[in-house]
């Protein structure tokens, strides 16, 4: 089984339960997102007539365009896996080949190996510096994952055909997409299944966030739902931290954190919603104004949309 799973920063959807992983960039269409979510519980022989059955309505559960990659794992060390679009899993850095099939490409009996990639392209990209995930179980944002095995897995069995299509159905359209009094099922959040292991040596501040993922402060950031385009990240003066926002109460680039020394300063980039700020004690909220900067304090919690995220300044 793996021993590690590391989440690359990004605005897609990562999820890990039980021997499952599962990457997907599937904006506007929930459905087939909590199709994929549902098939993580999967496992035994007949994984692969499910994941052929979830491809058959691939085309009918999406709206637009859809990028996933989704693997199962059994105890044999060896994997079913189903991807489409920008998706494709890799083991050890060599990409898992498969069969066409209506709604993607699927693989079955191959070797999990000591790495196992899921998300856009044929291997793992580095991890940029100062993020990083440990997933253990749950939902978190993320834009691919890398399983580390403890130890090399058996051999593959042999390949076997892709079977015949069954008919698959979704009980709900609610997925990471569904608003926050939806009834129905919906998955886990992720909370208190990643953490981050800091290097020592390093004294830069850092960003907690309320779903458990951590950033560090080693240079000038822009958060919000879509940062990349902002003029900060492409002139390269900033680094993008985007964040999920399954709400829509983001901008595409809400606030930036600029340094200047040791003092972190927060500024909202004119976002549609506002950017709050409260101390470790304050009971209310204060709104920024747009342009301004806030010089930040040890314990100070920001608020971006609906995610809460807490200021920490190492001691000198």
């Amino acid at each position: 089984m793996p021993d590690r799973c590391e989440v690359l920063p990004g605005d897609a959807v990562v999820a890990r339960r039980g021997g499952g992983l599962l990457w997907v960039d599937a904006p506007g269409s929930p459905a087939l997102v909590s199709a994929l979510h549902a098939c993580l519980g999967v496992t035994g022989p007949g994984a692969d007539r499910v994941l052929a059955a979830v491809a058959g309505q691939v085309s009918s559960l999406a709206s637009g365009g859809v990028s996933f990659a989704l693997v199962l794992s059994n105890d044999a060390g060896t994997g079913v896996a189903l991807w489409a679009g920008k998706g494709q899993p890799a083991v050890d850095g060599v990409p898992v080949s498969g069969s066409s099939v209506d709604g993607g490409t699927l693989a079955t009996g191959f070797a999990l190996g000591r790495s196992l990639y899921v998300g856009p392209g044929q291997s793992a990209p580095g991890t940029p510096p100062g993020v990083s995930y440990d997933l253990v179980e749950g939902t978190v944002p993320g834009g691919g994952a890398t399983l580390h095995l403890s130890a090399a897995a058996p051999a593959a069995a042999a390949p076997v055909q892709a079977p015949a299509q069954s008919s698959f159905s979704t009980g709900t359209d609610a997925g990471f997409g569904a608003g926050r009094g939806a009834s129905a099922a919906r998955p886990d959040s992720g909370e208190q299944t990643a953490f981050w292991r800091p290097d020592p040596s390093e004294a830069a501040p850092i960003l907690r966030f309320d779903d458990g993922m951590v950033v560090t402060i080693d240079e000038d950031l822009v958060l919000g739902r879509r940062p990349d385009n902002h003029e900060m990240v492409a002139s390269g003066s900033a680094r993008a931290v985007p964040i999920a926002d399954t709400q829509n109460v983001l901008s595409s680039a809400h606030a930036a954190l600029t340094r200047s020394g040791r003092e972190v300063s927060l500024v909202d980039l004119g976002s549609l919603n506002g950017t709050h700020v409260a101390g470790p004690e304050a009971t209310e909220w204060t709104q920024l104004e747009p342009g301004v900067a806030h010089p930040l304090s040890d314990g100070d919690r920001l608020l971006l949309g609906w995610t809460v995220i807490t200021f920490e300044q190492p001691q000198e």
